[in-house]
This record gives C-alpha cells, structure tokens and sequence, in this order.
C-alpha cells in the first residue's frame, strides 16, 4: 500500500516541531509566508520520507497527516501533497 504526506500550509505556524523530530530530515521551513503569516513547513526531500508519521504526531497544530493511498498498490506510485485549506 502507497501512503502520502498531506501538509496544510494554513494551519502550520512554523514552530518546526516537526523538523526536529523527523529522522530522515525531509522537512524543512520554507521561506515563504502562508496566509497567517507564518513561514510554513514544506516537503524538502519527498523521496526521503518513510512515513514514519513522527512530524504528525509532534505538531501541535496538525498540519501533517499521513494518509495510506487505498488506490495505488505500487509503492512507486506513492505522492506528496501540500494542501491549501480555501
């Protein structure tokens, strides 16, 4: 099964909890502001994830979700989201 890495960059406030919790280290703060002002975590390494849902677990706002993609059997096929809520 495929899992995703979803990141709502509206909800994120940049604390970058998530940062140093990661053991792959494939996030990181991007410098761009969202639409609260904060400089929101992104998907540095998409490659590098291994969906440990470590980042999920420490954000206080949560902002990351890891979602298993039903859809997709190939683990190759496996996709990075970042969502924008409206």
């Amino acid at each position: 099964m495929a899992y995703r890495l979803e990141i709502d960059q509206n909800r994120c406030k940049g604390c970058g909890l998530c940062v140093s919790v990661c053991p792959k280290h494939v996030l990181e703060i991007s410098s761009d502001v969202n639409t609260s002002g904060y400089f929101a975590v992104f998907l540095a390494h998409p490659e590098g994830c291994i969906f440990c849902a470590m980042c999920c677990e420490m954000c206080p706002d949560v902002a990351l979700t890891i979602i298993a993609d039903a859809k997709s059997e190939d683990p190759a096929k496996t996709e990075y989201h970042v969502s924008e809520a409206v």
